[in-house]
């Protein structure tokens, strides 16, 4: 693997032959090497794993014909990023491996695989895991196959809505902080990008989540009341708000109030308070 590297990669001084690295790619897809390193990775040493997981980023980028050979050869062996997945369970090689899946994730017939594969639902498990260092690792992968490919990910939360949302709410429930803060930041970020707007007309109509962000609202911790915020506001300001919503805010309305005129605001915020403002207004003249 240390040969290989210096044949792909250069040793910093002589650069790689070009010719050579793309006929090396060939010669490993054709025999199999990939499907063989990958399921020999729980048995490599630390040095061989970093050495393959620069390889293999560098092996997945070759074109052949503007098709790349190794991504090509993964889409006929979709087992293998499955067995990726499954390895963040292994505290020995959860981090290569996780570089090694935000590299496929880079390709959108790739990501599309594992978003819809039985596989995508671990990652609900691993974000909570009490290593840190690999939940951390987990959640940038889960991140990346929610961002990276617009199109893909917006079939895949038209098609699977109240599976993801389901799953996702239990997130935001966790009673690690770390997991709620992570997932309320990244829900607030996620659902106000433009491509999710459909997804998040659906997300704002509906009472369970309204009263998960009025949860959260109530949390000890200032980012995660901060986010909530941001998150809460979209149902408050939905000019087309359901009678249910409605509802529900009146139920709630005296509580909400008093935590929205107790959220903390950054120094230098004018932002933030004068959306809090208009959002106060606004639960004010529900009737």
């Amino acid at each position: 693997m240390s040969s290989l590297r210096l044949l792909i990669f250069g040793d910093g001084e002589v650069e790689p032959n070009e010719e050579q690295v793309l006929q090396i790619t060939l010669e490993i897809c054709k025999e199999d090497v990939i499907s063989l390193i990958v399921q020999d990775l729980p048995s490599l040493g630390w040095g061989v794993r970093k050495d393959l997981a620069i390889c293999w980023c560098i092996l997945l980028r070759q074109k052949v014909d503007e098709t790349y050979c190794c991504v090509q050869y993964l889409e006929n062996h979709l087992e293998l990023l499955d067995f990726l997945v499954g390895c963040y369970k292994n505290l020995d090689i959860a981090l290569n491996c996780g570089n090694m899946l935000r590299e496929c994730i880079k390709y959108p017939t790739l990501a599309k695989y594992i978003l819809e594969s039985g596989s995508f639902e671990l990652f609900f498990e691993y974000v909570e895991l009490p290593n840190f260092d690999i939940a951390s690792d987990a959640l940038n992968t889960f991140k990346d196959l929610l961002t990276k490919h617009e199109v893909v990910v917006a079939e895949f939360l038209s098609s699977h809505y109240e599976q993801f949302f389901e799953l996702y709410s239990r997130l935001l429930s966790s009673t690690n902080y770390v997991t709620r803060r992570q997932a309320i930041k990244f829900l607030s970020e996620f659902l106000l990008e433009t491509h999710n707007s459909q997804i998040m007309k659906r997300y704002i109509v509906e009472v369970r989540f309204l009263n998960i962000m009025i949860n959260l609202l109530k949390d000890s911790s200032k980012n995660i009341r901060i986010c909530a915020f941001h998150v809460f506001k979209v149902f408050v300001a939905n000019p087309n708000k359901p009678r249910c919503i409605v509802v529900a805010l009146l139920d709630n309305r005296r509580e909400v109030l008093k935590l929205l005129h107790n959220l903390p605001s950054s120094k230098g915020d004018d932002e933030l308070d004068e959306e809090k403002d208009l959002i106060i207004q606004e639960i004010q003249k529900l009737a």
